[in-house]
């Protein structure tokens, strides 16, 4: 990269190099009057259609996007009629380290529960417990571990750190995940996930009686008073969508399907629990159970040591072939039981104790909020 067209470094690291003599492409923009306002990231992202918004983010951060000519942080909010320029590889994007991470990622022989596989992707059974990628506390023994252990070209897919991944799956979360076996199928499914052509289906355990067909589009942000959770109109909070009905009552709960039209951190979790139902088992978001009481069931529910939330079926355009695809991954062998305890729970016997344990219990409307 010529020294006249390298951006300045940012404030307490240098951008990666491109090597000498490495093409490059420069894009140049000013900012519209419908961008003003909006976050830098996300305006870039809208010139870089091939790229996530977190990649997009770490450019912005290495300091390959500027705004009128300085390095900005990826949430500075843009005002119109100020410069935008983009600057990058002409093959690939540059690689960065997520935070938290080791680089480079070392393969593991993480067992792996395979439904499907070709020579463009893999589809997973993840169980609960194991977290797709390493991150600050989890330094290895992730799905990335073994996936980097089972298939070595995927270190050359996506950034470091995340061997072809497309989405993630919290850790007590269990249910199918997608990951490419190439760069450009990882590309064409980031840009299905981008588009909203996935659809995505849950299974989950809520408190309380699930009224009917729900649809809940709330924005979610990050909590500003712990950086761990996410909330309702949170801060920096992005457009969410999540449609949940119920399939089965149960003695103090619900069983529910839940569509997910977005991909936020935490959104089932985060809508059910601001609608009232929070998800089973999840002490982050509670209660997780009735704290006493409730016979039986109220015992099943508290034996709970993750979120009730199951990943029960994707479909999406196949990146090869662009044919629709469906994979499902059956219930985990924890929520099976729990399940079953609660079918075996009398309440005609126990029925005036679960009444008062539901008491108890609250329910409250808004409570991650």
């Amino acid at each position: 990269m010529s020294s006249e067209s390298a951006p300045p470094d940012p404030i307490g690291t240098a951008p990666p190099s491109f090597g000498s003599g490495a093409p490059e492409f420069t894009i140049s923009f000013e900012v519209a009057s419908e961008d003003g306002g909006r976050r830098l990231d996300s305006t870039a992202a809208k010139r870089l259609p091939r790229l996530s918004r977190t990649e997009v983010a770490r450019w912005v951060e290495a300091g390959f996007v500027l705004i009128d000519g300085r390095v900005r942080r990826p949430g500075y909010r843009c005002r119109a009629g100020q410069t935008v320029r983009i600057a990058g590889p002409a093959a690939g994007a540059p690689r960065f380290r997520p935070p938290g991470e080791r680089e480079p990622l070392d393969p593991e022989p993480v067992p792996l529960k395979i439904l499907h596989e070709d020579e463009h992707l893999v589809v997973l059974d993840k169980p609960p417990g194991i977290v797709v990628h390493p991150g600050p506390g989890h330094p290895g023994g992730s799905l990335a571990n073994g996936l980097l252990h089972r298939y070595p070209e995927m270190s050359a897919v996506g950034p470091p750190g995340r061997p072809g991944l497309v989405h993630r799956l919290d850790r007590g979360t269990s249910g199918v995940l997608v990951a490419a076996r190439t760069e450009t199928a990882r590309r064409r499914l980031a840009e299905s996930f981008a588009r909203r052509q996935v659809e995505k289906r849950y299974l989950a355990l809520v408190l309380g009686r699930f009224p009917g067909l729900r649809r809940m589009a709330e924005p979610i942000g990050r909590d500003p008073r712990n950086s761990q959770r996410y909330r309702i109109r949170g801060k920096n909070a992005r457009e969410a969508l999540s449609e949940a009905r119920p399939l089965e009552e149960l003695p103090l709960s619900t069983l529910v399907a839940l569509s997910l039209g977005t991909g936020r951190t935490h959104q089932a979790r985060v809508h059910l629990a601001g609608a009232g139902f929070p998800i089973a088992g999840d002490a982050m978001y509670g209660p997780s159970a009735p704290r006493r009481g409730g016979g039986r069931a109220g015992a099943a529910l508290r034996r709970l040591e993750r979120p009730a939330l199951h990943a029960a079926e994707i479909g999406f355009l196949h990146p090869a072939s662009g044919e629709t695809v469906r994979f499902a991954a059956p219930l985990f062998e924890d929520l099976d039981r729990t399940l079953a305890a609660l079918r075996q729970a009398s309440t005609v016997e126990e029925g005036s104790t679960l009444r008062a344990a539901g008491a108890r219990i609250g329910f409250a409307r808004g409570r991650s909020r």
